[in-house]
């Protein structure tokens, strides 16, 4: 299928303010089951400059430039994309000793994944979860993705949170409530938790009553002979051809597809309106 994606945001502030560079990802990245058509971007007023570069984890990025003082900051990404029907979990693993917990991964991916997982905080409290739900997933790797993934999405209350950066993993598990960049970075922790890499995924999800008419974010999974495989937890579902990714995080925090920040003479307060709106062309 073809999907037309148009993203619309207004930015206004009580007095005027300089914008200090801003970073757009808000092209999709390329999959092998997914090809973009075109993609239109436009920005009000014009940039004095406009960059498009690869960022250091692969995804797109336009970097803007704007001199002007402004009260008002408009952005206008469209763009079409032909999508394809895919299997998620249609692969072997590879070697055939990871499809089980504990997980090791290959010595040729070992050192770049250990080093982001050690670097990484996880509280006790997120560790036992993680064992929990392996000890329930009988320590099967597929088994335990899946289980991770239906118990955030049933047994977590979702809060919608427009703006802000996802909390910590040891908060949403306190609260058992987040919103889906919340339930990301508790997902990519729980599986760091386990000796799995995830990383956080923001984009679009078409045919969603929830999520269809904004951002949404989910989590991407590193799998010998797999490679990155999607999982959502707030929808409770493995990443099919409705979803569309602009960019990717090993960033606890998330990523934002709009990054910035404006200068002022004191307080200004700022509003942010957004719109999402998807169909389907063919």
């Amino acid at each position: 299928m073809t999907l037309e994606v148009e993203h619309q945001l207004s930015y206004s502030y009580a007095d005027y303010v300089g914008l200090n560079p801003h970073y757009f990802f808000l092209s999709p990245k390329p999959t092998p089951y997914q090809y973009l058509i075109n993609h239109d971007l436009s920005i009000l007023p014009k940039p004095d400059l406009l960059n498009k570069n690869i960022d250091q984890e692969g995804n797109i990025q336009h970097v803007c430039f704007i001199n002007q003082r402004l009260k008002t900051f408009e952005v206008n990404s469209k763009f079409s994309i032909k999508t394809e029907d895919f299997k998620g979990l249609n692969f072997v693993f590879f070697p055939f000793e990871c499809a089980k917990i504990p997980f090791k991964y290959p010595q040729r991916m070992a050192k770049y994944v250990e080093f982001i997982l050690n670097n990484k905080s996880i509280s006790e409290d997120v560790k036992d979860f993680a064992l929990a739900v392996a000890e329930k997933a009988n320590y099967g790797t597929l088994d335990f993705l899946m289980e991770l993934t239906t118990q955030i999405h049933k047994k977590f209350r979702y809060i919608s949170r427009e703006r802000g950066d996802a909390v910590l993993a040891e908060e949403t598990l306190k609260s058992q409530s987040g919103s889906c960049r919340d339930f990301s970075v508790f997902m990519m922790d729980v599986c760091a938790s386990v000796g799995i890499l995830a990383r956080f995924v923001s984009g679009y999800l078409y045919g969603s009553e929830l999520h269809q008419h904004d951002l949404h974010a989910w989590v991407e999974v590193l799998l010998p002979g797999g490679g990155w495989r999607g999982f959502d937890p707030t929808e409770g579902r493995v990443v099919d051809k409705n979803y569309v990714a602009l960019a990717a995080s090993i960033e606890s925090i998330g990523l934002s597809p709009v990054r910035g920040t404006f200068r002022s003479i004191g307080h200004v307060d700022s509003v942010l309106n957004a719109q999402v709106i998807i169909k389907e062309t063919k």
